[in-house]
């Protein structure tokens, strides 16, 4: 690759789903606009929600889910009022209509009218003027399969996450389906490739079981990062310390703890304290905060980049604008990693 090719705004692509993702990319987008163009943003957004409106329209119409995709490209939208507002909008009556939002309808007649899920994405990313590159983890209709530690299966994102017994493992059916050819170009040219934060088994692991995606991140020259999810996640990851979210990930690659410089450089955790009222709500939901047990990252092989990252609200969340700020750091430092090595230098 030419040094040119290594140059202009920073390269961020961003792996994930759900709320997790959306808040991220809403924080980027301050660093992506017009007038201040620090960075170009590409999401990876998984596709296997299977309830809500989103379910419905999965079954009713034969589409992809559309909300994980709404909710991203509302979060990079240049227009924060009306129209993004609207494209939220949620009906709350109406045989047929209560309980669809308005964006999930949306996408759902462009599909229709195009022929084709992502062209649908990219035109209605267009329509709110969006600061970044969407695309579906895949085009295929997959669904999500968990094995539990009870020995039962769960097939459904809806109800793996209702679930109490602890997930052993999370498959994704039809097996290694195709990803975009956008996607794997992105994270080949990425200064910075991040996993989360969001819900570690239907978010963010979804989507390393894509064909490719997985090998294309573990030869990916720039920085790659996971940032920890500052609460565990009842259905999920009760009890889950941050290298326990990190040795699932790794299981799911099928890479070892003592090789997870393969799929990682760094992990990125919260050190600023949490809301104690709000601890006490989600402690009432069995949701605690996760454990950062650094000896056993920095045994992994990994950088730990620490941080104050959690919201100064009631709402236990990552703040999108001083998790962006970081992310800007790290890119940056993928940026010149990557130009090194162009050059045929010496990694630091």
């Amino acid at each position: 690759m030419s040094e040119e090719a290594i140059r202009g705004p920073l390269r961020i692509v961003a792996i994930g789903g759900g709320t997790g993702l959306s808040s991220l990319l809403h924080g980027l987008k301050n660093w992506a606009g017009p007038e201040k163009a620090t960075v170009s943003i590409t999401a990876i957004v998984t596709v296997t929600d299977d309830g809500g409106s989103s379910g419905r329209l999965r079954r009713d119409f034969l589409v992809l889910p559309p909300g994980d995709i709404r909710s991203c490209i509302v979060a990079l939208s240049e227009d924060e009022a009306l129209l993004s507002r609207m494209f939220q909008y949620r009906f709350k009556e109406g045989r047929g209509l209560k309980g669809h939002s308005f964006g999930n309808l949306f996408l759902t007649a462009l599909t229709d009218i195009t022929g084709d899920f992502a062209t649908a994405v990219r035109l209605a990313s267009e329509i709110l003027a969006s600061r970044g590159d969407i695309i579906p983890s895949t085009a295929e209709n997959v669904v999500l399969e968990a094995q539990l530690s009870d020995g039962r299966r769960v097939k459904g994102e809806s109800k793996i996450g209702k679930s109490r017994a602890p997930i052993e493992s999370i498959h994704i059916l039809p097996r290694a389906p195709q990803p975009f050819r956008e996607s794997i170009e992105a994270i080949r040219q990425a200064d910075l490739i991040t996993l989360g934060p969001g819900s570690l088994f239907t978010s963010v692991i979804p989507n390393l079981l894509v064909r490719s995606v997985p090998k294309e991140i573990m030869k990916a020259t720039g920085v790659r990062a996971y940032i920890t999810n500052l609460m565990g996640q009842p259905g999920e990851t009760v009890n889950f310390s941050a290298a326990d979210h990190v040795t699932a990930l790794l299981n799911h690659c099928a890479i070892a703890p003592k090789h997870a410089h393969k799929l990682l450089d760094c992990v990125v955790v919260n050190n600023a304290p949490l809301n104690t009222a709000a601890l006490r709500r989600y402690a009432a939901k069995l949701a605690l905060p996760v454990k950062i047990d650094l000896d056993r990252l920095q045994e992994m092989g990994l950088r730990v980049v620490q941080a104050e990252l959690a919201e100064r609200a009631p709402k236990i969340r990552h703040s999108p604008e001083r998790t962006a700020e970081l992310l800007i750091k790290l890119a940056r430092l993928g940026r010149r990693r990557r130009q090194l090595l162009n050059r045929g230098g010496v990694q630091n």
